[in-house]
């Protein structure tokens, strides 16, 4: 199957401070959403890369490819009002059967091996996505009370999330709910099972200004 990644960059920086989208912040010369592209293409030469943008942010995203001569082919999809919108967009540009990984555009961290591991779980089972154990205590909230809960119970979950076509475009048919938190959840919603694969630990998403040094002092290969 041919294989597609639609990388969705909606931000606005204001956890940030910054005056322009958190995904435009350089890192080593570069913004943070050309790095993210560059991770699949390392991974697929040949993936086709679908980038859901608001319509506000296309001209500038534009302008940065020429100011830093990024060649990398992609094509630019119109987001939505949410990232349900969005990505239900960008599936709107896929038209073949294929293999698709949605990916958040500020992880610029991902690697070659989490991408290829949810690609080839998701070819197998239909949904796969990279989750990470725990390693702080947890609490549980319940009013002005907490108590201890098992961290082994629990999986912090990233992306890509990787799904055939079929079963992610049958997903996005449904109503939006405030309880779809990331394309997993939309999915289970449809009745698929999802698979869990590892993912690699410094594939975080960059939203404070703390996991921006974070990224600044990784060195990408």
């Amino acid at each position: 199957m041919i294989k597609t990644a639609i990388i969705v960059a909606g931000g606005k920086g204001e956890r940030m401070q910054s005056e322009i989208p958190k995904q435009f912040i350089e890192i080593q010369g570069k913004p943070i959403l050309m790095h993210t592209l560059e991770a699949f293409y390392k991974y697929d030469v040949h993936l086709q890369i679908l980038l859901v943008l608001p319509a506000s942010q296309i001209e500038f995203w534009n302008q940065l490819c020429k100011k830093h001569a990024f060649g990398i082919e992609h094509k630019i999809v119109e987001g939505g009002k949410y990232r349900f919108n969005s990505v239900k967009n960008g599936l709107d540009s896929v038209e073949v059967p294929s293999i698709i990984a949605v990916h958040d555009g500020v992880r610029p961290l991902v690697n070659n091996e989490t991408i290829a591991r949810c690609f080839t779980a998701a070819e197998t089972y239909g949904a796969a996505i990279p989750v990470v154990d725990l390693v702080d205590s947890i609490r549980q909230i319940d009013g002005e009370e907490s108590r201890s809960v098992d961290r082994t119970a629990y999986k912090l979950v990233q992306t890509p999330q990787v799904f055939r076509s079929d079963i992610l475009k049958k997903a996005y048919e449904q109503e939006f709910s405030i309880l779809f938190t990331d394309d997993a959840s939309v999915v289970e919603a449809a009745g698929t099972k999802v698979c869990l694969v590892e993912g690699n630990r410094e594939n975080i998403k960059i939203t404070t200004e703390i996991d921006l040094k974070m990224a600044e002092n990784t060195i990408f290969t």
